[in-house]
């Protein structure tokens, strides 16, 4: 159950102390025996969150969220188990055992820190021997994408190159043209500075020259995407001439460029074949296009108290969003939304999304092609159609901030936007159109579990109010679309859907109270295991989430470890588990640790009074439903005897 990253995990617990990583993000205070913070999951106006030093945990009770390094990290950056990993090793300059076993353990320790000055330190891990990266032609393995050691290399490289692109435009005559677009765009210095904005001189080679022609640095800066190489093997820049939104993950740490090329540059090159308007970095071991969004390292936070998030087209419209005080918006990268965009953004328990598109015929498509998506995804989306053909940015500089507002208040449910796009120009008359119009939003609708995107009961009543509205609208009965509705359900899917992958937040189902009074008192009371596992099976917890912790509590028992809550925090990866073993634990030491081993023996002799008690009304029920033979209705009978004999204290009688 440890998983492959088991060593991985406890070497960096055992060198990041969580006061310290919690510490590192918001302000902590020491309150008794403990620390506490304001919770960045919800509006806290109090302090709610604690930090248990002793036992490496967190837990903010208004939220139900807790758990240890590992699930703060996935919690506060919306990252998965093993991307949380790898930016707490970084942080510790740990090299994971993980990766360097399948890579022959190249590669230093990593600071997480980068160099911006020297590009002799950012590429000084590679040799000079031929085939390091890929060509232009060549698409990176997922294998290569995910190798790890040469990773803090690429990263310093990328910060090295998205530096010199920001003086660049700061500073060179060159510039004029990124600098009077900017302006035009209504780009503010701050934001320049905020996004680190830059500008690639319209030269092939400009990138290359301040490589200083050093084989490792060009190789380096070809395979994080920053130069091509022709079929004659020579290097050139790739974004020449544009203007630059740097792309950066998590951390903040830049992973590929975006780049938007200049007017005037291009109507002074008079070339018959104009270059693309925009272009994004390829795919690298640093960057995948259908996962990452535009300024999500700067939303997060803002995404997370408010619980929604804005999603825009454009770089600038992202930009322009954020200066009108909307700090919860983020920007697509140039390709359509994909499942992964919506595990990506999932990380905000309830996070509602609000789709902003520009008021022309191909964003209501847009919107079209992935509003199933989201709906399968279980996901609360709004879609969001400005006026009059005009992109965020040009509305924003118009109309103001607080039009704006009003417009998102405004936005309409998925479903709802789904009905008015499909009925719009419906001619009633037209029955072919009309059949092929409502299959279209009933197959939307079946994607839609019942629950999903509200309360179960709200569920309930909103879909009877659109299969109302259907019915007026189509002149057809509820029974007849609510026995479509249910055929479609049925009907199984042709791949698996965003939502078959648990949200970061997943929730569990409750424990029954005396599964969670057992599993309070083995954290209280480990040694007390081999007692338990006599008295207590498995197959009698109802809850998957009991069966789970009290599997790794027999597993770690059996391998000679005392299940503690360290050592079964290491046992599982899903924050919900982590959560749960803090709060069992809490609760079972605000509950008293003195006489835990008293009330442990209460519970199981009461427990094992409650499995004589179902045995014996299995007995009762086989006896009188005559499912028993002969020698099986006698042995049943003794039985039943010898227990109650037990039950009152009667010795068996004895010979003589």
């Amino acid at each position: 159950m440890a998983g492959p990253f088991s060593d991985d995990k406890e070497r960096v617990k055992q060198a990041i102390d969580i006061v310290d990583l919690v510490g590192s993000y918001l302000s902590l205070r020491r309150q008794g025996r403990n620390y506490v913070g304001l919770c960045p999951w919800h509006d806290d106006s109090r302090p709610s969150l604690q930090v248990n030093q002793e036992r490496q945990t967190f837990k903010c009770w208004v939220c139900n969220l807790g758990g240890d390094i590992f699930s703060f990290i996935m919690q506060k950056e919306g990252v998965e188990f093993r991307e949380a990993l790898e930016m707490l090793a970084e942080r510790a300059g740990i090299v994971l055992e993980s990766r360097s076993r399948g890579s022959g353990g190249r590669g230093r320790e990593s600071t997480g820190r980068y160099s911006d000055d020297e590009l002799d330190y950012a590429t000084s891990e590679y040799d000079d021997s031929p085939n390091v990266g890929s060509s232009p032609q060549q698409s990176p393995t997922r294998d290569d994408r995910d190798a790890g050691p040469d990773k803090p290399t690429m990263f310093r490289a990328m910060a090295w190159a998205v530096s010199l692109f920001h003086d660049a435009l700061l500073n060179l005559p060159e510039a004029v043209p990124a600098r009077d677009y900017l302006a035009e765009r209504g780009i503010s210095a701050e934001s320049i500075e905020t996004y680190n904005l830059g500008f690639a001189p319209d030269r092939w080679d400009w990138l290359v020259e301040k490589a200083q022609g050093k084989p490792s640095a060009l190789r380096t800066l070809e395979r994080v995407g920053l130069l091509g190489k022709s079929e004659r093997g020579t290097y050139y820049d790739r974004f020449k001439g544009r203007v630059l939104f740097p792309i950066r993950d998590a951390q903040g740490r830049p992973i590929a460029l975006g780049g938007r090329v200049l007017p005037q540059l291009v109507a002074a090159q008079k070339s018959e074949r104009p270059p693309a308007k925009y272009i994004n970095s390829p795919e690298t071991p640093l960057f995948s296009k259908n996962r990452e969004f535009y300024g999500l390292d700067l939303a997060r936070e803002a995404i997370a108290k408010t619980g929604q998030v804005l999603v825009m087209e454009g770089y600038t419209d992202c930009i322009v969003a954020r200066q009108y005080g909307f700090h919860n918006v983020v920007a697509v990268l140039g390709t359509a939304l994909g499942e992964n965009h919506v595990r990506r953004l999932r990380f905000a328990d309830h996070c509602r999304v609000i789709l902003v598109l520009d008021g022309d015929e191909a964003g209501r498509k847009r919107a079209n092609e992935v509003l199933e998506l989201f709906v399968a995804a279980q996901v609360d989306l709004r879609i969001l159609t400005l006026p009059d053909d005009l992109d965020p940015c040009d509305f924003l500089q118009q109309g103001g901030a607080e039009e704006f507002a009003v417009l998102v208040e405004q936005s309409v449910d998925a479903l709802e936007h789904k009905i008015q796009l499909v009925t719009a120009d419906l001619n009633p008359n037209d029955t072919h159109a009309a059949h092929l119009a409502l299959e279209d939003i009933m197959s939307t609708l079946a994607a839609a579990p019942i629950g999903s995107l509200h309360a179960p009961s709200e569920a309930h009543v909103r879909q009877q109010q659109l299969l109302t509205r259907l019915a007026r609208r189509f002149r057809l009965s509820e029974e007849e679309l609510r026995g479509r509705l249910s055929a479609l359900r049925r009907r199984p899917q042709r791949a698996p859907r965003a939502s078959d992958v648990p949200s970061v937040q997943a929730k569990l189902e409750p424990l029954a109270p005396w599964e969670r009074e057992l599993l309070e008192l083995v954290l209280l009371v480990p040694d007390a295991m081999p007692r338990v596992m006599d008295a207590v099976r498995v197959e009698r917890m109802s809850s998957l989430a009991a069966r789970q912790v009290y599997v790794a509590c027999c597993e770690l028992w059996r391998r000679g470890i005392p299940p503690a809550l360290d050592r079964l925090l290491n046992e599982f990866e899903q924050p919900a588990i982590h959560n749960l073993l803090v709060e069992l634990a809490e609760h079972g030491h605000a509950r008293g640790v003195a006489d835990a081993t008293t009330r442990l023996d209460r519970l199981l002799e009461t427990l094992r009074i409650r499995e004589e008690q179902r045995r014996h009304r299995e007995q009762v029920a086989a006896l009188e439903e005559k499912r028993l033979d002969e020698r099986e209705e006698m042995k049943s009978v003794l039985q039943m005897i010898e227990q109650k004999r037990n039950r009152q204290g009667i010795s068996k009688p004895t010979d003589g």
